[in-house]
């Protein structure tokens, strides 16, 4: 597709030159009023302006300006990939201006970028952290530096300005900048990788926008060399950065999960360009096993504090999940273009559980705080940040209005602004829809035919999904719907469906309408055994939603801790929030936490449980997703 065709549709953040499905832009999918567009117009209205406010105050923008000036190193705050921030924000004016065509946003963006491009330098070097008098020479610290995952959201910002608007400032810093890692990193140039990859999935994205091999080449470099030791040892192991097996001989995600999900999406990307089915094979086969052994029941992805890492093999602790909301965004980006490859149905289902109870859960109701990590239990109430005062990065107090470390509330705004692309998909046939949200789509297949058709739902509250033809050709055509694995007794225009692909293929009509019927009714879900620290232990889940039960909720003196489920206990649906019955059980009367037997049990509670995604907004309190059962 033309560079001018993307920009009629309103770009899209993922266009592989070949795969299974075709995505659509976002002038084709238009939000109506319901769950995720009141997210994504929150993100709009507040999110933006709070996120280039907090750049402005902290300093990170004005490290632009210093360093035009000539005031760095003195003048420079901010971590050393402040400069992203200010990349992924631009990233998401980006993605708003092609959906909205706001003009004063458009205005506040082409002053950002202003400053941006002032900085670059002659070679397209372009950060304001290393190479001046008085700071580190050019990637003099490659495991820690961060210069090429600057370079990629640098990039990822430029390949977003150009497919919703076409060349400008920004696209021509992105290029220069591009052209400068490649003739440094080159056949002939450094050979070794960036501790935090994100220019592979970067430049392959280039690449698709200008049609320049050597991108394409880069990324293919940057993708044979991981994994073969080019990184200093660290304390953490080579695993961290990826860096310890090549990409295709590894069989699970391991290291920094979001490094690992950015990696994977990389490879994906180039194996699809590059016709390479081996590596496609290799990610698919890594996806799966971490979906298996690694993730957590909201799709979270890391439990390791320390190193911010996946785990071992079901050591998925709830009270110790890090989460990182970025590993989220990560593991959606990975999710998404597997299924854009292969166009299987699981990998949507696993972006809608992540996008319900990761991606909703992380930002405040007024777009202004967020969540760096995404706890399933809080055993103490968090403390409630200072509105206008940065905090360090947060491990699940309560949403913060900004964090030393800044990349959840950035990322989350360039993926709300870019929502609407992982709706629904085309092929040389039919349309493809993969998440259910009151939306209106249309679009145009390759053979010329017209399609068009307006989503009605309010899912996830209630499992009805309408489906109302718009515009049809007078041809047949395939309209396929996901079925979620948990939808068991679910419905086609009253006719049983399996989970996976429900497809009508036919003429349809303008204004025919398709009713597929989601049973969203509450179930307990029990964990694998293997994940020894929620054994003996159910969750309640709601359609696509993970429910939990927080302390707010509960009678005055009765601790979520000491409450147990009696086995057998029903199920009380009351329009989203469902109640079960717990019984407290005292703590043992000893001064020793072994071998004593529990206190007396109490009187039954009802315990309300609310969407995890929920949680957190009424003020301090306690949580868990994971519920003790008790037979006695």
């Amino acid at each position: 597709m033309s560079i001018n065709d993307w920009i009629e549709r309103g770009g899209t953040p993922a266009a592989p030159g070949s795969g299974r499905l075709r995505p659509l832009g976002l002038r084709e999918v238009t939000l109506r009023p319901g769950f995720w567009q009141q997210r994504q117009e929150t993100n709009r209205s507040a999110s933006l302006a709070h996120i280039e406010h907090w750049l402005e105050k902290s300093g990170w923008l004005g490290n632009f300006d210093a360093a035009v000036a000539g005031r760095l190193p003195g003048d420079r705050r901010g971590r050393e990939f402040a400069d992203t921030e200010v990349y992924k924000l631009l990233e998401a004016m980006a993605w708003e201006f092609g959906r909205t065509r706001d003009p004063v946003l458009d205005r506040r963006y082409r002053a950002l970028v202003s400053r941006v491009a002032a900085a670059q330098e002659a070679d397209g070097y372009l950060n304001t952290n290393f190479g001046r008098p008085g700071q580190a020479p050019r990637y003099s610290d490659l495991e820690w530096g961060h210069e090429l995952y600057s370079f990629g959201h640098l990039v990822q910002a430029g390949v977003a300005r150009a497919r919703t608007c076409g060349d400008d400032e920004l696209v021509r810093v992105a290029v220069r900048a591009a052209d400068h890692v490649c003739a440094v990193f080159g056949p002939d140039g450094i050979a070794s990788v960036c501790g935090h990859p994100e220019i592979e999935p970067a430049l392959v994205e280039l690449f698709r926008v200008t049609g320049e091999r050597r991108y394409l080449d880069q990324a293919k470099l940057f993708v044979q060399r991981r994994g073969h030791q080019v990184l200093a040892d660290i304390e953490f192991g080579r695993s961290y950065f990826q860096d310890d097996i090549p990409v295709r001989d590894a069989d699970v995600l391991r290291g920094h999960a979001v490094r690992a999900t950015y990696l994977a999406s990389g490879a994906v990307d180039l194996a699809v360009e590059t016709g390479d089915t081996e590596l496609l094979a290799a990610v698919t086969g890594q996806w799966r096993a971490t979906v298996a052994r690694r993730t957590y029941l909201t799709g979270g992805m890391g439990s390791r504090h320390q190193d911010e890492a996946f785990g071992e093999d079901f050591a998925l602790p709830p009270d110790r999940a890090y989460s990182e909301t970025c590993a989220a965004i990560g593991s959606v980006m990975l999710s998404w273009r597997l299924l854009l490859a292969h166009g299987d149905a699981e990998y949507a289902d696993l972006i809608e559980r992540t996008l319900f109870n990761v991606i909703a859960t992380a930002p405040a109701d007024d777009g202004k705080g967020f969540f760096y990590t995404n706890t399933l239990h809080q055993r103490v109430p968090g403390s409630e940040p200072e509105p206008d005062v940065l905090v360090p990065r947060a491990a699940s107090s309560l949403r913060a209005p900004w964090f030393a470390v800044s990349c959840c509330p950035t990322n989350l705004a360039r993926t709300f602004a870019s929502l609407a692309a992982y709706v629904a998909t085309s092929d040389d046939d039919g349309l493809q829809l993969h998440q259910y949200t009151a939306a209106g789509l249309g679009t145009t297949l390759p053979d010329g035919r017209r399609i068009g058709l307006e989503v009605e739902t309010v899912y996830p509250r209630d499992g009805r999904i309408a489906v109302r033809v718009t515009e049809s050709p007078d041809t047949a055509w395939p309209l396929s719907l996901r079925v979620p694995p948990w939808a068991a007794g679910a419905t086609l225009d009253g006719r049983p469906v399996t989970p996976g692909w429900a497809r009508l293929h036919r003429v349809f009509a303008v204004g025919d309408v398709v009713v597929l019927e989601l049973p969203v009714q509450p179930r307990l879900t029990v964990p694998d055994p293997r994940i020894d620290a929620v054994r003996g232990c159910v969750a309640v889940e709601r359609g696509p939603v993970v429910l939990c039960a927080e302390s707010v909720d509960l009678p005055a003196g009765v601790s979520l801790d000491a409450l147990f489920l009696p086995g057998g206990t029903a199920l009380k649906d009351d329009d989203g929030t469902v109640v079960v019955t717990g019984r407290p059980v005292g703590p043992p009367d000893a001064g020793w936490p072994y071998g004593a037997a529990a206190g007396a049990p109490g009187p039954d509670v009802d315990i309300p449980l609310k969407p995890y995604h929920r949680w957190g907004r009424r003020g301090p309190s306690t949580m868990r997703v994971w519920l003790p059962v008790t037979d006695s």
